[in-house]
Protein backbone atom coordinates (compact mmCIF):
# COMPACT_ATOMS: atom_id res chain seq x y z
CA UNK A 1 0.00 0.00 0.00
CA UNK A 2 1.34 3.29 -0.99
CA UNK A 3 0.84 6.13 1.42
CA UNK A 4 2.76 8.82 -0.75
CA UNK A 5 1.28 12.55 -0.12
CA UNK A 6 1.44 15.10 -3.34
CA UNK A 7 3.96 17.86 -2.94
CA UNK A 8 1.47 19.76 -5.09
CA UNK A 9 -1.28 19.27 -3.81
CA UNK A 10 0.25 19.78 0.24
CA UNK A 11 2.28 22.78 -1.29
CA UNK A 12 -1.23 24.61 -2.60
CA UNK A 13 -3.24 23.43 0.58
CA UNK A 14 -0.37 24.37 3.24
CA UNK A 15 -0.01 27.64 1.54
CA UNK A 16 -3.76 28.91 1.42
CA UNK A 17 -3.83 27.66 5.06
CA UNK A 18 -1.32 30.23 5.60
CA UNK A 19 -2.63 32.98 3.32
CA UNK A 20 -6.11 32.49 4.49
CA UNK A 21 -4.83 33.07 8.66
CA UNK A 22 -2.90 36.17 7.41
CA UNK A 23 -5.84 37.60 5.83
CA UNK A 24 -8.03 36.65 8.74
CA UNK A 25 -5.65 37.98 11.46
CA UNK A 26 -5.14 41.55 9.74
CA UNK A 27 -9.26 41.63 9.51
CA UNK A 28 -8.96 40.76 13.11
CA UNK A 29 -6.50 43.32 14.09
CA UNK A 30 -8.53 46.07 12.03
CA UNK A 31 -11.45 45.59 13.47
CA UNK A 32 -10.20 44.69 17.27
CA UNK A 33 -7.21 46.99 17.29
CA UNK A 34 -6.75 46.26 21.47
CA UNK A 35 -6.02 42.57 20.23
CA UNK A 36 -3.80 43.45 17.79
CA UNK A 37 -1.18 40.80 16.52
CA UNK A 38 0.49 42.50 13.72
CA UNK A 39 3.58 43.32 16.00
CA UNK A 40 3.95 39.62 15.21
CA UNK A 41 3.47 39.91 12.05
CA UNK A 42 5.92 42.62 11.27
CA UNK A 43 8.85 40.29 13.29
CA UNK A 44 7.84 36.91 10.70
CA UNK A 45 7.48 38.33 7.29
CA UNK A 46 10.22 40.62 6.25
CA UNK A 47 8.92 44.03 5.07
CA UNK A 48 5.51 44.15 6.38
CA UNK A 49 4.33 46.93 8.24
CA UNK A 50 1.32 48.05 9.44
CA UNK A 51 -1.01 48.54 7.42
CA UNK A 52 -1.01 49.50 3.79
CA UNK A 53 -1.56 47.74 0.89
CA UNK A 54 1.81 47.18 -0.76
CA UNK A 55 2.80 45.44 2.39
CA UNK A 56 -0.72 43.61 2.44
CA UNK A 57 0.08 42.14 -0.73
CA UNK A 58 3.70 41.21 0.33
CA UNK A 59 2.27 39.80 3.29
CA UNK A 60 -0.22 37.41 1.88
CA UNK A 61 2.84 36.45 -0.67
CA UNK A 62 5.38 35.60 2.17
CA UNK A 63 2.43 33.42 3.78
CA UNK A 64 1.73 31.50 0.43
CA UNK A 65 5.58 31.58 0.34
CA UNK A 66 5.94 30.05 3.83
CA UNK A 67 3.43 27.12 2.95
CA UNK A 68 5.42 26.18 0.21
CA UNK A 69 8.69 26.13 2.75
CA UNK A 70 6.84 23.87 4.99
CA UNK A 71 5.64 21.96 2.55
CA UNK A 72 8.86 21.11 0.45
CA UNK A 73 10.20 19.91 3.68
CA UNK A 74 7.93 17.95 5.10
CA UNK A 75 6.10 16.03 2.11
CA UNK A 76 9.33 14.40 1.32
CA UNK A 77 10.37 13.79 4.63
CA UNK A 78 6.75 11.94 5.06
CA UNK A 79 6.93 9.92 1.92
CA UNK A 80 10.26 8.62 3.01
CA UNK A 81 9.32 7.45 6.76
CA UNK A 82 5.93 6.20 4.87
CA UNK A 83 7.86 4.08 2.31
CA UNK A 84 10.38 3.10 5.51
CA UNK A 85 7.07 1.72 7.62
CA UNK A 86 5.64 -0.18 4.41
CA UNK A 87 8.86 -2.05 3.81
CA UNK A 88 8.82 -2.89 7.82
CA UNK A 89 5.45 -3.57 7.65
CA UNK A 90 6.27 -5.75 4.52
CA UNK A 91 8.71 -7.25 5.99
CA UNK A 92 7.31 -9.00 8.84
CA UNK A 93 3.83 -10.69 6.51
CA UNK A 94 1.25 -7.62 7.37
Amino acid sequence: MSSRMSLYAVGHATSLLFLLSFVLCVGFDYFFPEHAMYESWQKLLPGFEWLSWKSFVLGMLESYAYGWFIALVWTPLYNVFSARSDEVLDSHGR
